[in-house]
């Protein structure tokens, strides 16, 4: 296809290239899903169209940075314009985390990604379900390799769309991180602020692996005990628990010998891998422990936070990092260039949101209008060229006369009518008549004129 663009390739949504849109759409979307030479062996299989792998690739990647460029500048609308938001849940989760990719140079960096979706409560269906259970649903995602600030602006276009602003009750379900809460400052200020179960949990068993020993019976005891009263009874429980860890091993460090009320006899915990660290050793990831969980207190109280319904785990985005980001870009010997790693993850947001059919059709009008740009500018280019060339030549020969320009005609009597009529071009439009002594008159009719 040309540079012109006509109705006709409007309408039937030609992109310029030797590829189909049907044919071009499936190649981005094998591309989404797996490596770009995976990719191209499947299009042959199934549609028995053969293109290499650099075709994949690049077919691929304009379709993400279409998709990017599409959500960059729906966030600048919406700065612009500031429209009302569309009407949230009433319960939303939101979870927020990265995912480390590497990038060529040996490099690695972190991808943002942002999971959002609607919190259910179910009854209990069995025998066997003791207690509700807290589903989220409805999961959508966007990703970045951007630092916090700018990938927190950028979100802006997914919480818009999924009503943040407007959900009824926002749980922020993240990590110990610090952006994380300025993303949640930005977004959802009042959101209900919920350090995942998983982290939590894992600062109480570094600490019980600390004091007792992470593969012995009594190391194990303790963490059954601890989790249970972290999820189900008081989290000020567990926290003076380890309260009492803290200053025994610290009295055990002065050389002190108190009575023996939570630490384990020597003897009783044996030594070798999984065993209890020295008390010095024990003593500094206690108190690490106690510190992180007393400074996140509020977010740590997941028995209140159950019975309200709300969830207390960010399984969805740990699942999202693996598959959405990780399974895709950490391949045997995938090293990427920074500038093609936003508009696969772009790409790969949509497949994992179930939106692809909803986004496609966008991505190719900005693919036909970003074509129709470059050919103006390149044709503007091309003219621009064209007449400094000319200019060049009439400034270095005199006699060249300068580019042609619009007549100006100074004001005066009317130029007189010229006696002499130009016939230069009054002889292509009547045939040539050879004069009569012309050899091809002289020559007789029935010979041949060719050797």
């Amino acid at each position: 296809m040309g540079p012109g663009f006509s109705p006709l390739d409007e309408e039937l949504a030609l992109v310029p290239g030797q590829l189909t849109p049907l044919v071009r759409e499936s190649l981005a979307r094998l591309g989404t899903w797996m490596p770009f030479g995976r990719a191209a062996q499947e299009l042959a299989h199934f549609m028995a169209v053969d293109v290499g792998v650099s075709t994949a690739r690049r077919a691929t990647e304009a379709a993400g940075a279409a998709y990017e460029a599409i959500q960059t500048a729906a966030v600048e609308q919406l700065e612009r314009e500031t429209p009302p938001p569309p009407a949230g849940p009433a319960v939303q989760q939101l979870s927020v985390d990265g995912a480390m990719v590497p990038l060529v140079g040996g490099v690695w960096a972190e991808v943002k990604t942002l999971a959002i979706g609607r919190v259910e409560v179910r009854a209990p269906r069995t025998r066997r379900d003791r207690e509700q259970a807290v589903h989220t649903t409805d999961l959508s995602y966007f990703s970045r390799l951007a630092d916090h600030e700018t990938f927190g602006r950028l979100a802006t276009v997914e919480t818009h769309r999924r009503g943040t602003e407007t959900a009824g009750v926002v749980c922020a379900v993240v990590d110990g991180a610090d952006w994380p809460q300025g993303f949640i400052d930005l977004h959802r200020p009042d959101a209900v602020r919920i350090l995942d179960w998983g982290h939590g949990v894992e600062y109480v068993a570094k600490a019980g692996a600390a004091v007792y020993g992470a593969e012995t019976a009594a190391g194990r005891a303790w963490l059954d005990a601890q989790r249970q009263e972290l999820k189900h009874g008081e989290a000020q429980t567990v926290l003076r628990t380890l309260g009492a860890l803290r200053d025994e091993l610290a009295a055990r460090a002065a050389g002190a010998e108190p009575p023996l009320t939570l630490l384990p006899e020597p003897a009783a915990t044996g030594c070798g891998e999984g065993a209890p660290l020295p008390v010095e050793a024990a003593l500094e990831i206690v108190t690490d422990s106690l510190a992180y969980l007393e400074e996140r207190q509020a977010q740590i109280q997941y028995a209140a936070f159950q019975a309200q319904g709300y969830p207390i785990g960010d399984g969805a985005l740990e699942s999202a990092n693996k598959l959405l980001v990780e399974a895709r870009l950490k391949g045997a010997g995938m090293h990427w260039a920074r500038a093609h790693v936003n508009p696969l993850v772009a790409l790969r947001t949509l497949v994992y949101s179930d939106r692809w059919a909803e986004a496609w059709p966008a991505i190719a009008r900005w693919q036909r209008q970003h074509a129709r740009q470059c050919a103006t500018v390149r044709r503007q280019a091309r003219g621009a060229a064209a007449r400094t060339a000319a200019q060049d030549r009439a400034l270095a020969d005199p006699a060249v006369p300068p580019p042609a320009g619009p007549a100006v005609v100074p004001p005066g009597p009317a130029a007189e009518t010229p006696t002499h009529q130009d016939t230069s071009c009054s002889r292509h439009r009547t045939p040539y008549k050879p004069p009569p002594d012309h050899p091809w008159r002289r020559q007789s009719l029935g010979h041949s004129r060719c050797a």
